[in-house]
């Protein structure tokens, strides 16, 4: 675990410098139809979408549940559904995040607690956190039918 934050730390930088594109993941985790998961990082302030970067090795959703799993604890049992892939270019200007709706999931093992992700939790719908970064807002809304869906993060 402490490699990938030192990967991140170290060399995320330098890949958005060198490359043409990067390329992320992250997942609108569902409890009950009506809660949505959301995570704090410890290196960057708000609540998010759990997620992260596509390795070179994988396919988007091998990413996404290798993120879920790792930041949360969740299992995917059924194939996620891809409600789109937006551009981040107020990050950097070859940033990609493709975003899945996880409706069918369950705990294989205790959400953890360290560096990366010091906080996980559900919150209803109707009553998201203060601090939700605003890309995450916005997908929120598109997918549950108050915003139409928009290509920017």
């Amino acid at each position: 675990m402490l490699d990938r934050i030192l990967v991140r730390a170290v060399l995320q930088p330098y890949w958005r410098l060198t490359r043409s594109q990067t390329l992320g993941v992250q997942g609108v985790v569902v409890q009950a139809g009506k809660e949505i998961l959301l995570v704090r990082h410890g290196y960057v302030r708000g609540w998010h979408l759990p997620g992260g970067g596509v390795e070179r090795d994988e396919n988007l959703e091998q990413a996404l549940r290798r993120e879920l799993l790792e930041e949360a604890g969740i299992g995917i049992r059924s194939r996620p559904r891809l409600h789109g892939i937006f551009s981040n270019f107020a990050r950097s200007k070859g940033d990609h995040i493709a975003v899945y709706l996880v409706d069918d999931w369950e705990r294989v093992r205790a959400a953890p607690s360290n560096f990366e992700i010091i906080e996980q939790k559900f919150f209803p719908f109707e009553a998201l956190p203060a601090g939700l970064v605003e890309g995450a807002q916005r997908r929120l809304a598109e997918m549950f039918g108050r915003r139409p869906i928009s290509l920017e993060w």
